[in-house]
């Protein structure tokens, strides 16, 4: 399997992933030439996409699909509510009513040799999920715009060897930041974001031996960096019930705008 950040931030969310036959994107949050530029990287085409799964309807994660979905007419997976509020959306513009798919928390489903698990985040959005993938004994999972993680999420990222997680805000920052206050109030509830704490609090409860990569996404532009959620995240797993320490795993923070690095194994 390969994973591979297109985008990731606050601004815009695509990830690539899949196997050697089959190949998938999460979210088109950013314009379709960025997108066909970040496949081109990875010796891919628009045409070579097998399936553009959809987290949430909010316009960093859809961005890209209506003029992806008329060049190239890809399935579009979704839930049921996600589908509706895109649907309702003018600025996709004309999609073809037959691309979509609809799809339902919990009940996996499979694109070729890839099985594609959803399940449910709390968000501020229609009906959201995150996504765990498997192929051939190997997994992969993205989870990113989650408020708080839950016992059940926490199960769901279990045993993976690649992870992308939100790592949205420090905490410090986007208090005293010059967001007015409603809008930090929604994005520190438990509708809202991970912040960088969180993320390492998570990681404390799913790491093991066999986890090869974490790819930390979804980062604000106005309330984190890149050297502070690492730096947080990897004090986190340091001071956390676990026997690893932050130098224990390969920790990358995903770039906002243009692609980070390959994950293949």
């Amino acid at each position: 399997m390969r994973l591979c950040s297109i985008a990731s931030g606050s601004s815009g969310n695509c990830i690539y992933t899949g196997s050697e036959n089959t190949h998938l994107l999460v979210d088109a949050g950013i314009s379709a030439k960025k997108v066909e530029e970040g496949l081109k990287k990875l010796q891919l085409e628009g045409k070579d996409i097998d399936g553009l799964l959809i987290t949430h309807e909010h316009s960093d994660h859809i961005q890209g699909v209506g003029v992806l979905a008329r060049r190239y007419g890809f399935p579009i997976y979704a839930t049921g509510g996600t589908i509706a509020r895109m649907k309702a959306s003018k600025s996709l513009g004309a999609v073809d009513a037959g691309l979509y798919h609809v799809i339902r928390a919990d009940q996996r489903f499979m694109i070729k040799d890839v099985e594609v698990e959803p399940f449910s985040i709390s968000h501020d959005a229609a009906e959201p999920v995150a996504y765990r993938f498997s192929c051939r004994g190997r997994s992969a999972a993205v989870a990113t715009d989650m408020g708080v993680y839950t016992d059940y999420i926490v199960e769901h990222l279990k045993e993976l060897d690649v992870l992308l997680l939100e790592a949205n805000h420090d905490i410090r920052m986007l208090q005293v930041g010059p967001y007015p206050y409603p809008l930090k109030q929604r994005i520190m509830g438990e509708c809202g974001h991970l912040s960088n704490e969180s993320a390492g609090q998570l990681l404390c409860r799913i790491l093991h031996d066999q986890m090869k990569q974490i790819y930390l996404g979804h980062l604000s532009k106005e309330n984190n960096y890149a050297e502070l959620a690492y730096e947080t995240v990897k004090l986190e797993i340091e001071l956390g019930p676990v026997k690893y320490k932050g130098g224990d795993f390969d920790i990358q923070v995903a770039r906002r705008d243009c692609c980070s690095g390959v994950c293949e194994w």
